[in-house]
């Protein structure tokens, strides 16, 4: 009896222990530990502060959670690695392309009965929730969209000769338009007429934009499976006139293949090159990060090819951990509240809409309107009387690109199947014909298609 006593007692501390003491989810206060993944970076301060701020008023409106600052990156290397250790953060930001791939593999968790409980579900974008969606549940909740446009320098197009009599930009207007004005750019100033990516995966995701004005359709579905089309003579004709941008035209910087989505905006801020393939949700990276003048930004629409004009519509979903917590999840959901990143419109939303354009104008980044991701008019009026009380350029060097992501058949989303494999295979053929003056395209473009269409009959046929 004794014994047995013992190994109850044992059991009883082990358990107190398993449930008390060793609970991830809970605090020593017994508070539901949410990991703030959206933290975030050091070499952003006044986007540190700001979020210091919101968890201040998290705090006063909430007391039963503890916010942990997590700051995290997505990376598809590194996020499943976290999440089959059960270390991701609560909630965390990634791309539009990864939410199907991350919800088939049991990455993230199913929020969409808490999403219901906020009425949150239904004042969502369609297009975008559909993006985050599986069998009628949800797995997300849109922190933003974008669409691709081209940045300019507009100093640099000054300096050029390149602007109208009020200092707007004489920007091109098609492919070939670009290849003139980059060369008059670079004969003039010194400076790349545009900076290209093609260093990793970003490489592959401008291109396909670039190949689409061509009239490119990468992929179809034939009889229920999806059926690569890389090595069109669609594809072929964008994939020559990078190349040509390279050794006909020489207007690209140094080394395009140590150019990544993070260098891109140091060359357009330094104004080591005039254009730049971008978003609107970016528009802090040259200013606030790279120093640009917040006049000397423009953002102007993708150039047209033959094909047609479009701009690649993507974004950011906040995406929530596999073994989060239903207290966990409704954590988070209260702390992008207070961010303002909710369909909700009180005082305290208001409160950090303003405080978020304030910051912006500020810290001299482009007060501008984003692509919509939620359809609730009381939250859209709220988001631009934000933007009209902080408002800080000059709403022509923005327009155009406006009225062209809102024009019927401009926004083509990302392809839907596999992007990122495709976007690296796209990029070894950008590395080779920027390496190589005598690469041959159409046999570069030969062997991506053979090895995209493998990964699509592997994974998804």
């Amino acid at each position: 009896m004794k014994k047995l006593g013992l190994f109850v007692l044992v059991l009883l501390c082990v358990t107190t222990l398993v449930f008390v003491g060793c609970n991830k989810n809970k605090g020593s206060s017994g508070k539901t530990i949410v990991k703030l993944g959206i933290w975030p970076e050091d070499t952003l301060p006044a986007e540190v502060a700001m979020h210091q701020e919101f968890v201040k008023q998290f705090y006063a409106k909430y007391n039963d959670v503890e916010l942990q600052p997590a700051q995290y990156r997505y990376a598809v290397d590194t996020f499943v690695s976290m999440s089959e250790a059960g270390q991701a953060p609560t909630v965390f930001e990634t791309w539009f392309t990864e939410p199907q791939k991350l919800i088939n593999g049991g990455f993230v968790k199913d929020i969409t009965s808490e999403m219901r409980a906020l009425g949150w579900d239904s004042k969502m974008n369609p297009a975008i929730r559909d993006l985050m969606s599986k069998d009628g549940k949800l797995y997300g909740v849109p922190r933003d969209a974008y669409a691709l446009g081209l940045m300019l320098n507009v100093q640099l197009f000054r300096e050029a000769g390149l602007v109208d009599r009020n200092g707007i930009p004489l920007y091109p207007k098609t492919w070939d338009e670009l290849a003139t004005v980059a060369q008059t750019i670079k004969q003039k100033t010194g400076s790349a007429g545009l900076c290209l990516l093609a260093k990793d995966n970003a490489g592959g995701w401008h291109f396909t934009n670039i190949a689409w004005g061509f009239g490119a359709v990468f992929m179809v579905q034939r009889g229920g499976k999806w059926a690569a089309q890389v090595n069109t003579p669609q594809v072929a004709a964008a994939l020559q006139y990078v190349k040509d941008l390279k050794w006909k035209y020489d207007v690209l910087t140094a080394d395009p293949t140590n150019e990544d989505w993070g260098t891109g905006f140091r060359a357009i801020g330094t104004g080591a090159a005039a254009m730049y393939i971008a978003a609107q949700d970016a528009v802090n990276q040259p200013t606030e990060a790279n120093g640009l003048p917040v006049g000397d930004l423009a953002l102007v629409p993708v150039p047209a090819g033959p094909g047609g004009q479009f701009s690649l519509m993507g974004g950011t979903p906040y995406m929530f951990a596999a073994n989060a917590t239903s207290e966990q999840v409704n954590g988070a959901l209260r702390y992008l509240e207070i961010m303002g990143r909710g369909p909700v419109v009180d005082e305290t939303t208001i409160a950090g809409l303003r405080a978020d354009a304030q910051r912006r104008k500020n810290a001299g980044v482009p007060v501008i309107p984003e692509v919509p991701a939620w359809t609730d008019p009381a939250l859209l009026k709220a988001k631009q009387d934000a933007i009209d009380a902080f408002k800080n350029v000059d709403d022509r060097l923005y327009a155009d690109y406006y009225t062209a992501i809102t024009r019927s058949g401009n926004l083509k989303s990302e392809e839907p199947m596999l992007a990122q494999d495709l976007y690296s295979e796209l990029t070894k053929c950008l590395q080779a014909v920027l390496t190589d003056r005598n690469a041959n395209v159409q046999a570069l473009l030969d062997t991506a298609q053979k090895n995209f269409q493998s990964l699509l009959d592997q994974q998804v046929n």
